[in-house]
């Protein structure tokens, strides 16, 4: 395959692997909780640190915005881009132990704004992250207002570096005047996140039928589904949330799941407008939906819960690394692309994690592996890796788009990255809490985030936080 690669692909797969510390001028995109803990542990480790932010504060998928999007089904390329996903009653589906970084815990403060919860609302979230930010004094690494449209190899010197172009908006009395930039640096670390390019179902029939259509990344509060008759396709965490959210005021809701089984069919326990349906077969131009289960509803909206694309339409790489079925590859452990490690490398894309604690880890070993006091393995090697991995995932009969889906090896996986980093392992109590959560979910769907039998753990976890100063154990 490097043989088929541009020169300057070729050299950088040849570039000598690190071998002594080195400091390193390396861009950051994103500002959200991977793109800050990764700036952070970069500049922990002595490099260079610029991180490109286009929104104007940190937060990233963290930052609540009543606005959606021209086209609320999401497909439109001109459309008018929201970056925020989140919907207002969002709240935690894990306490807040479990969600904080490693040696920064998610404990609850003092003040009007905060919530105390366990399981708190958003705007919680995005708070903890500010104070992290303020108190690693990680802002000041930031271009707010600024978005990188270009990254890609660049000649200079004995070995290729990367040029990132970027865009920011100065506005004076009369107009918004475009400022662009070209650097170049040793490294690039990606961490746009993965909940803005909305994932949508297809409808055998949909172009005829006459209803309206939406995706929850443009969903923010119940009330436009007032007496409305939805069909809401999803089964995840977002579309169990929104479902009982939009059930309050609809009349009716029917979802529509994959993982349906007769069992479960039917109308809802709790709710006598709420019913659960296999997959949508078709749609019809009077109006109607017909499930896979035969059964069939006159529907006023469709409202996809489906899920996000990886989107990267900086990064320039000549097709190497690529985005199929929502596989992002080849990549050695969800981060480094063989051909370009350790120079370009990925934060956060794994799902059904506890993210925050893994992005720490990710950033470690990215930080670690490009100062050279972390050895990373051959490019073979790391093809070899890949190769197995996907293997097991066809052996399995797991879909592409599931290659990031983490939920069943991810304590495996940080154990792996701690020992690579020379860190402990994951906590006992972060591991039981996960699962505990878990199966507290499943048993109590309504309440499970204000009743729960896990207080041990809770005290655990407490005890561990002693030992961080207020200010992050710095």
């Amino acid at each position: 395959m490097a043989s088929r690669m541009p020169p300057t692909l070729q050299r950088l797969a040849m570039a000598p692997v690190i071998t002594s510390l080195s400091s390193r001028k390396v861009a950051v995109i994103g500002a959200g909780a991977a793109g800050l803990v990764a700036a952070r542990e970069l500049r922990r480790e002595g490099h260079k640190v610029v991180v490109f932010e286009r929104d104007d504060k940190v937060g990233g998928t963290w930052i609540y915005s009543p606005n959606v999007e021209s086209d609320q089904l999401g497909l439109d390329p001109s459309r008018t881009i929201v970056h925020s996903s989140l919907y207002d009653s969002l709240r935690t589906n894990l306490p807040r132990e479990s969600m904080g970084f490693r040696d920064y815990p998610f404990v609850v403060k003092d003040g009007k704004e905060r919530d105390p919860r366990r399981f708190p609302g958003h705007p919680e979230v995005l708070l903890y992250l500010d104070d992290f930010a303020r108190d690693f004094e990680l802002t000041e690494l930031v271009r707010f207002g600024t978005e990188v449209f270009h990254v890609g190899l660049v000649e200079e010197g004995k070995w290729p570096k990367w040029v990132v172009k970027s865009r920011r908006r100065i506005r004076n009395d009369q107009e918004s005047i475009p400022i662009d930039l070209d650097e170049v640096f040793d490294g690039v670390v990606v961490c746009n996140g993965h909940y803005t390019e909305p994932r949508v179902a297809e409808i055998p029939g949909i172009d005829a039928w006459p209803g309206k259509q939406m995706h929850s990344h443009n969903y923010r509060i119940p009330e436009l589904f007032q007496d409305k008759v939805v069909a809401l396709i999803g089964s995840s965490a977002s579309a169990v949330d929104i479902s009982r959210d939009i059930a309050r005021v609809a009349k009716e809701v029917h979802i529509a799941s994959r993982s349906v089984t007769d069992g479960t069919m039917g109308k809802q326990p709790g709710y006598n407008n709420m019913w659960l349906h296999s997959m949508i077969e078709s749609a019809h131009e009077d109006g109607t939906v017909i499930f896979q289960d035969g059964s069939s509803v006159l529907v006023d909206v469709i409202l996809h819960c489906t899920g996000y694309t990886y989107h990267f339409p900086f990064l320039k790489t000549n097709d190497i690394v690529t985005v199929d079925d929502n596989r992002v590859g080849p990549l050695y452990k969800h981060v480094f692309p063989p051909f370009f490690a350790p120079w370009i490398s990925f934060i956060g894309l794994t799902w059904k994690v506890i993210p925050f604690p893994m992005f720490e880890l990710q950033s470690k070993w990215v930080a670690g592996v490009l100062s050279g006091r972390i050895a990373l393995q051959s490019q073979d090697e790391m093809l070899e890796d890949v190769k197995a991995f996907y293997s097991t995932l066809d052996a399995d009969g797991l879909p592409k788009r599931y290659t990031h889906n983490m939920s069943d090896y991810q304590f495996e996986y940080n154990d792996w990255l701690a020992a690579q980093c020379g860190c402990p392992p994951s906590e006992e109590w972060r591991k039981k809490m996960y699962y505990a959560t878990g199966k507290n979910r499943v048993a109590r769907p309504e309440t499970y985030r204000d009743e729960w039998e896990d207080q041990h753990l809770v005290l655990q976890a407490q005890e561990d936080f002693i030992q961080y100063s207020p200010n992050g154990g710095r």
